[in-house]
């Protein structure tokens, strides 16, 4: 019982200090490419990337006390991270305060759906998320997530378009306009030095190794170039008017919110009331404010996007510095060359400090020392919008934390158990959640780190989250320099082993149905990137689709013998058919779906085959019958033998033998109808079935082809 609440003890049999050396170097391997990782993925989240380093605190050590896999590496990763930006995107602005609350209250749900499904036994509900689609889905999302971090690699801000492939030719065209090439620079080296160390020494951490070399030469050259002015020091009257018009449509936006949240209660208490003229005069009130929002909001992307798009160089000549346009005749010969811009986000600008910045992204001051311990603001309507999201990051993060333990147990020969590791992986969210974390699982790189480092138990996770404290603590001003764009190329280098294009050609070699699953899930997901949850949706539905019509239309064959002895299909193997005997072979559950079908083709068989006198249904196939499937059964005896035709039974199974005794067909069919094997039933029909015919040569007794 005591091993069954606390699987960690199991750990201390046989527990020695060569096996703490072990775990110790392992976990701390594991932090090292952690570390980095982790505010990377916070980034793809979007949330700070500070909190990537929060979400790497507690549930790496939980999630290994108390799921079931001894060398599972858990924390933030890539898939789970993206469904959580775009879980969070329709409700609030990506690393607003309001989101990060969303965030923390979604890593709660999805611990407590993990663990609900864990304490009730329910692991097999993961199996509706079917291979095909979730490879066609991984392999749309690595393009999402790497595609999504080309902003940061060009150094260069769009605002998001409704579509994700919308938003990437927005990328493209402001790339095309302006680039920085520092940052692009830093970039490439960090790609450069991760897959040059890959390949020719796995051994070093090639993630720490090019964020600690991109982080010194960020600092060294000042890389990060910033100044907060006055808008007065902007000699640029058009500017002036961007600014003030596009301050006003934010007001604008934030009043006209403020006015439907208002609409809304006031349409919420209406229902409660069941006043229905109040109701339609607020659901009006709330469309017209809608579309003044939508208004409001096209407005200020103008606006955003001219001001993102200007370029200034900074005039030193006179008392003090002033920025005017790249192309102002006033400028002459700069004597800095450097190309200013105006940082400008989703919040009205403070005309009296302005953000210049002209030079790269940088991580910036991260807080230090640990999250406070807090219980997350419980929203039930926020939650009500969150729940489907939360299942599918529930179900999604266990598929993926599974798969690679799994992986990881055919090397160790470790006996794992699915319910247990949904415990694990839902204790780990939740009280990841207490410690500002948002939704976590299994990761595949860093857990095979943690494999080939030699991990030996679960405490080389708490190492790692040791030294993630240890981080916190002490050396977060170290991180101040990292460069966004090195982020944005360690996550791109991560998800490059996400895209498994031999996925789609096996799945379609298996059978070409799923292999179509897979890529409509992936073209799916694609399209309606960042609503992901919809490719998702739709690669289930269609699978579903599938198992219900295969359920309803199971094969149904007629049997000959074949040249190694045994009963195979006849049309398959262009054998023929006896002539008076008929072997059909059902193969499924025999209930409400399918059962008139097998009524079907046997009324099928009896009007092509004038001469057929006994039907043997082989039933080693049906493993269950339910009460449609009965009648059924019942009806097709009673017209087949008063069609003149016997009816026999072979390889009936102990669940449907069950069946016929507790119902009236055992009596129907007659006992002596009924028969062990295939074999033992031709045996006992052929003759009486035979008698008086010309079929010199039977295809049940012989091998007989089609000539």
């Amino acid at each position: 019982m005591i091993k069954m609440f606390f699987p960690f003890i199991e750990w201390l049999k046989d527990y020695s200090f060569e096996k703490l050396k072990i775990d110790s170097l392992s976990g701390l391997t594991v932090a090292l490419v952690l570390i980095p990782q982790s505010m990377a993925y916070a980034q793809l989240a979007g949330m700070p990337s500070y909190y990537g380093l929060y979400a790497s605190f507690l549930p790496p050590i939980i999630a290994s006390l108390f799921g079931s896999s001894r060398q599972l590496a858990t924390g933030p990763v890539a898939v789970v991270s993206l469904m959580t930006a775009a879980s969070l995107e329709p409700l609030a602005t990506a690393g607003s305060e309001g989101y990060i609350a969303y965030a923390i209250l979604l890593a709660l749900m999805v611990g407590v759906f993990q663990f609900s499904l864990g304490v009730l036994r329910l692991g097999v509900v993961v199996n509706f998320l079917s291979h095909p689609v979730v490879n066609g889905f991984t392999n749309a999302a690595a393009i999402i997530i790497a595609s999504s971090q080309l902003s940061k690699m060009f150094g260069i801000y769009v605002d998001k378009a409704a579509h994700h492939y919308e938003t990437i030719f927005r990328v493209c065209m402001a790339a095309g306009h302006y680039t920085h090439w520092p940052t692009l620079i830093m970039g490439v080296l960090a790609f450069g030095i991760m897959y040059g160390l890959k390949r020719f020494n796995p051994k070093i951490p090639n993630v720490l190794v090019a964020v600690a070399v991109t982080t010194i030469i960020s600092w060294a050259i000042g890389f990060q170039h910033d100044n907060l002015v006055d808008l007065n020091a902007i000699k640029a009257p058009q500017v002036h008017e961007m600014v003030v018009g596009f301050n006003r449509s934010v007001v604008g936006i934030n009043t006209a919110t403020e006015e439907r949240t208002r609409f809304m209660k006031t349409l919420d208490d209406a229902k409660t009331h069941h006043d229905n003229i109040a109701g339609l005069d607020a659901q009006h009130a709330i469309n017209v404010v809608n579309f003044k929002i939508d208004q409001l909001k096209e407005e200020a992307h103008t606006y955003r996007k001219d001001l993102r798009d200007m370029m200034f160089y900074a005039d030193d000549t006179g008392s003090q510095q002033v920025f005017r346009l790249k192309n102002d005749p006033a400028l002459k010969d700069p004597k800095d060359t450097r190309i200013w811009r105006i940082k400008i986000g989703n919040r009205a600008l403070d005309t009296q400090n302005l953000l210049m910045t002209g030079g790269g992204a940088v991580v910036g001051s991260i807080p230090k020392g640990l999250p406070a311990f807090t219980m997350p603001e419980v929203n039930f309507k926020v939650m009500l919008q969150l729940f489907p999201y939360a299942a599918i990051i529930s179900l999604l993060g266990f598929m993926e934390a599974i798969s690679i333990a799994k992986a990881m147990a055919a090397k160790t020969g470790q006996r794992l158990d699915p319910n247990q590791e949904l415990i694990g992986q839902g204790l780990a969210n939740m009280m990841g959640a207490m410690s500002k974390s948002y939704p976590t699982s299994g990761s595949f790189s860093r857990s095979a780190v943690n494999l080939q480092a030699g991990a030996m138990t679960g405490l080389s996770s708490a190492f790692t989250s040791l030294a993630v404290v240890i981080v916190l603590l002490f050396f977060t001003p170290l991180l101040y320099h990292l460069p966004q764009a090195v982020l944005a190329a360690v996550i791109m280098m991560a998800v490059i082993g996400l895209v498994n294009i031999s996925g789609f050609v096996h799945a379609w070699k298996v059978q070409w149905y799923d292999g179509a699953i897979s890529i409509i899930a992936f073209v799916s997901t694609l399209i309606f990137a960042p609503h992901l949850d919809r490719g998702i949706m739709i690669g289930v539905l269609l699978s579903l689709m599938v198992f219900l019509y295969k359920s309803m239309r199971p094969t149904v064959t007629s049997l000959s013998r074949h040249e190694d002895d045994g009963m195979r299909d006849a049309v398959v193997h262009g054998l023929q058919q006896c002539e008076y005997i008929d072997m059909v072979r059902f193969e499924g559950p025999l209930f409400f779906a399918n059962a008139t079908y097998l009524e079907d083709k046997i009324n099928e068989r009896m009007m092509n085959r004038k001469n057929l006198k006994h039907i043997i249904i082989v039933s080693n196939a049906i493993n269950d019958i339910d009460a449609s499937g009965e009648e059924v059964l019942s009806l097709l005896i009673e017209n087949v033998r008063s069609a003149g035709v016997e009816i026999s039974f072979s390889g009936v199974n102990e669940s449907v033998m069950k069946v016929f005794e507790r119902t009236h067909l055992m009596a129907m069919i007659r006992p002596e109808n009924i028969y062990p094997t295939m074999e033992q039933a031709i045996c006992a029909v052929h003759a009486h079935a035979h008698q008086n015919g010309e079929e010199t040569l039977c295809p049940l007794t012989t091998v007989c082809h089609i000539a």
